[in-house]
């Protein structure tokens, strides 16, 4: 068996780039680009359901205040240098743990330290049945940089 099979190969129509020209934040942008998102359906990215997607979504600038917001209700140190990865760990709490010592042991292998775990807000009502059956724990991780701003990377 090859690695490569034509048959297998899926392709995209395109992106849409919808942006401020000074790099103003708007929401006014957001709401346009989910309209176009909502629009496209001609890429065949609803499931047999109806109600699935395909997972297509929107690069936003990092929201800083919204984050160190976020960092201070929970009493979480935030460095002046930090990241928020989105995770998608096993709804077992056993296995969802267990990816989460490993990622703090990676972390701290590169002088980076956890702020604290978030779990993303999210509305099942609107999935559809196969989505909600594969559905994740999202989860978002907060990382600090070192004060020195260096890490091992």
């Amino acid at each position: 068996m090859a690695l490569y099979d034509p048959s297998l190969v899926k392709d995209n129509c395109g992106f849409g780039l919808i942006a401020h020209m000074q790099g103003q934040p708007s929401h006014k942008l957001v709401r346009t680009a989910i309209s176009a998102l909502d629009r496209m359906t001609h890429r065949g990215g609803i499931n047999s359901d109806g109600k699935t997607g395909d997972g297509c979504g929107l690069l936003l600038q990092k929201p800083d205040s919204y984050f160190r917001l976020i960092a201070e209700e929970n009493q979480w140190n935030l460095a002046k240098q930090y990241a928020v990865g989105m995770m998608f760990l096993s709804k077992d709490p056993v296995k969802a743990q267990s990816a989460k010592d490993i990622i703090n042991q990676e972390l701290s292998k590169e002088t980076l330290t956890i702020s604290g775990w978030r779990d993303v807000p999210t509305n099942e009502d609107v999935l559809g049945p196969i989505a909600l059956n594969s559905l994740p724990n999202i989860v978002q991780v907060f990382i600090s940089a070192p004060l020195d701003g260096v890490s091992k990377m």
